[in-house]
């Protein structure tokens, strides 16, 4: 069973004190590729991977910006364990606009007990929603479910695996699979060479059985909303906290380990003039990712309003690209400034510091943020909002209210 968290502060100092503890084997799990089943269990002991469930299921619904805070605290500590629970809270808000009452009641109720979701979303060639091949047929009063995913973040450690897929008649559902029932293999065969204990591998189903309440119908509503938008700005926060994390090591290591620059003068690495403007800009950019992070944050919660309109949902959207732009860009600078502030020592192999960089690099692929630009110029300039799966199509008539 999971505790149950109520507060902003609560979920914030929560992250704190297991950031405290996943940091201290982060290094080893990375070198080792040791997968962390004893910190996922103790994350979600603590009640924080059910803190977005609604308060009309028993959660507390919290703001999103205490859910950037706790993914940014803990991914600064460890990423790996940043990302495994990201397509968890996607799961759970995708479940908040798509899910019928007993959906809603079943599963929410399920996270607040301590069990995870997974993800089976992705397919070979990357293809779209629209075109995955992964099937749901009816046979007789169950359904059978068949196909293979790829990059499946979170699988090997959930209870539920939320799979995309196509109906009978090709229209996207979102099915609910046990993590053990028969005919569902995962497989741990990620070797990136960054974010290297999320087991982002494969999962494979062949004919799963399931039941009417496991199958979720996917994006029938009229509109659009910021389901996605929650799930980008999670990747987002990771990415923060990767730089945040590499930003703090380049502190420490300037503090306590690197010289200072021939001719600069000065008898610490840490009184460097050159060394004090990098730090100063890298510090800037975190700031500034952070705010505009936080930003996104408000926006989406006001766009989940029953009264919001289609601007507040594409205000939140276009809000949440441009936090990816700036964290994306503050996580690659920070991990690589590490080594040219810190000097030769630092990429010793002992250090393992390599592993920030990384780690930013192969997290920030999550996403294009070229076409991020495109989506913001577009919305900028011609009041059109893009398709934020594709970031390359804008919707037809829809402009926003704000010049």
């Amino acid at each position: 069973m999971a505790s149950v968290i109520r507060s902003d502060t609560e979920a914030v100092e929560a992250g704190r004190r297991l950031a405290r503890l996943f940091e201290a084997d982060a290094s080893r799990r990375d070198r080792e590729r040791r997968l962390p089943y004893a910190e996922i269990d103790a994350f979600t002991a603590s009640g924080l991977w059910g803190i977005s469930v609604p308060r009309a299921f028993g959660g507390a619904d919290l703001p999103l910006r205490a859910i950037v805070d706790v993914f940014e605290i803990v991914s600064a500590a460890d990423p790996s364990l940043g990302q495994i629970p990201q397509n968890h809270f996607a799961t759970l808000e995708r479940l908040r606009h798509d899910g019928t009452p007993s959906q809603q009641d079943f599963f929410f109720s399920r996270a607040l007990a301590g069990e995870r979701f997974g993800n089976a979303t992705a397919e070979p060639g990357d293809r779209l929603p629209s075109e995955h091949e992964t099937r749901v047929r009816r046979a007789g009063g169950k359904f059978l479910l068949s196909g293979r995913k790829v990059y499946s973040t979170g699988a090997l450690f959930a209870h539920w695996i939320p799979v995309a897929a196509r109906d009978d008649d090709g229209l996207p559902v979102t099915a609910f699979v046990a993590r053990h029932a028969r005919g569902v293999e995962v497989i741990d065969d990620w070797s990136g060479f960054g974010q290297r204990t999320t087991a982002s591998g494969q999962v494979r189903l062949d004919d799963v059985e399931l039941d009417g309440l496991q199958i979720v119908e996917r994006g029938r509503r009229e509109g659009i909303d910021a389901a996605n938008a929650v799930s980008q700005l999670i990747h987002a926060a990771i990415d923060l906290g990767i730089g945040r994390g590499a930003l703090d090591d380049t502190r420490r290591l300037l503090r306590t380990l690197a010289h200072p620059a021939r001719g600069s003068g000065v008898q610490q690495a840490s009184a460097d003039p050159y060394t004090l403007r990098d730090i100063g800009a890298l510090t800037v950019d975190l700031h500034a990712a952070q705010a505009l992070s936080w930003r996104a944050a408000d926006l989406i919660d006001a766009a989940r309003a029953v009264d919001a309109s289609r601007a507040d949902v594409a205000a939140a959207i276009v809000a949440t690209a441009e936090a990816k732009i700036l964290t994306t860009r503050f996580a690659l600078d920070a991990s690589s400034k590490l080594f040219e502030l810190a000097g030769t020592q630092s990429t010793l192999e002992a250090h393992n510091l390599d592993r920030h960089w990384r780690n930013a690099r192969t997290h920030t692929l999550h996403d294009s943020v070229r076409w991020k630009y495109h989506a913001v110029g577009q919305y900028a300039l011609n009041g059109l909002l893009c398709d934020p799966f594709t970031y390359a199509h804008p919707y037809s008539n829809l402009r926003s209210d704000a010049e």
